[in-house]
């Protein structure tokens, strides 16, 4: 495998030539793909969510199903179904949309919390149980889901069980006006994601992922990254604080992130950029603050103001002035 910062900055540039002005949005998905994560993508309709969940996945050559989540979607057009075979007279199974490598879970909060449920299974023990029969999801395995957080008629909100499973929440935003004209010369004559390479393959992002857990976590990052997480607990207007599997995301993309920016080590500038995207979703601001406009993101950022941010250390190394 080529150096794996070089192989990361090839996949992000091939999915920019179809998702124009957003490195960081991109570098964010390809973080959750490299921990082995979740991604929930929040935004309005139009912006290339389910493009860059397309684009992602050509460029890493991993299988792509779309589910497309209404109100009457069930459990088993998800994971599959067992079907009676008259002429072998057994019942064969047949699988679902589920059983690829990247699966796009497009409006999540369109079915019922029912045909939502069929994804914790997924995401978490990576297999899905149909008829008593475990059969285990491809490797790697990542959903990529997308939710309107304007619309909200004939919704039903992820529960806090659920939203705690996804490693990351971005939002892509608008482009720029340039980045807008840009899109539009290059979609003049087709759409380029029907036109990307494939830079690296299901073997590569395994080795990637290794990677990305052999990156150097200092003792002082960690106690910095649990304390932070335990401040969003105690933060006055908070009624439910990040998790302990929050604490695992924070740490895990810290790693990733270095990986991308071709550090062996992890520095707090890393559990900065990241506090939000990987905590963001699973802070609930009870009702009174919410009232006074207190939000999830001020409450991280206030929890980061309080706190003393530890030196970065590479391995073995002496601690060095943190910006």
């Amino acid at each position: 495998m080529e150096n794996p910062r070089l192989l990361a900055d090839r996949i992000v540039q091939n999915v920019e030539q179809v998702i124009v002005g957003k490195t960081q949005e991109v570098r964010l998905a390809l973080v959750a793909l490299l921990c082995g994560g979740h991604l929930l993508i929040e935004d309005v309709p139009g912006v290339g969510k389910t493009i860059l969940a397309r684009s992602l996945a050509r460029s890493t050559g991993c299988t792509f199903r779309r589910i497309q989540f209404t109100p009457d979607l069930l459990p088993s057009d998800i994971t599959g179904v067992s079907v009676f075979n008259q002429r072998d007279q057994n019942f064969e199974f047949r699988p679902g949309p589920i059983f690829a490598q990247i699966v796009l879970a497009d409006e999540i909060n369109r079915a019922t919390p029912k045909t939502q449920s069929a994804l914790l299974e997924a995401m978490e023990e990576r297999q899905v149980t149909v008829d008593g029969v475990t059969r285990p999801v491809p490797h790697p395995f990542m959903v990529m889901a997308t939710q309107n957080p304007i619309e909200y008629e004939g919704t039903f909100p992820l529960p806090e069980a659920q939203l705690d499973r996804f490693i990351l929440r971005l939002h892509l935003g608008y482009p720029s006006m340039t980045d807008e004209v840009l899109i539009m010369d290059r979609q003049q004559h087709s759409h380029p994601v029907e036109d990307l390479e494939q830079i690296t393959n299901e073997t590569e992002i395994g080795q990637l992922q290794a990677a990305v857990k052999a990156i150097y976590v200092d003792p002082l990052i960690k106690q910095y990254i649990v304390s932070l997480v335990e401040s969003t607990r105690q933060h006055p207007g908070v009624y439910l604080g990040a998790s302990p599997r929050g604490s695992l995301a924070l740490y895990r993309t810290t790693q990733a992130l270095a990986l991308l920016d071709g550090r062996d080590y992890v520095a707090p500038d890393d559990v900065k950029a990241l506090a939000y995207g990987t905590l963001g979703h699973r802070v609930i601001v009870n009702p009174s603050s919410r009232v006074k406009n207190v939000t999830p993101a001020t409450v991280i950022q206030e929890c980061m103001e309080r706190l003393p941010v530890p030196g970065a250390r590479a391995r073995g190394g002496s601690p060095s002035a943190s910006t």
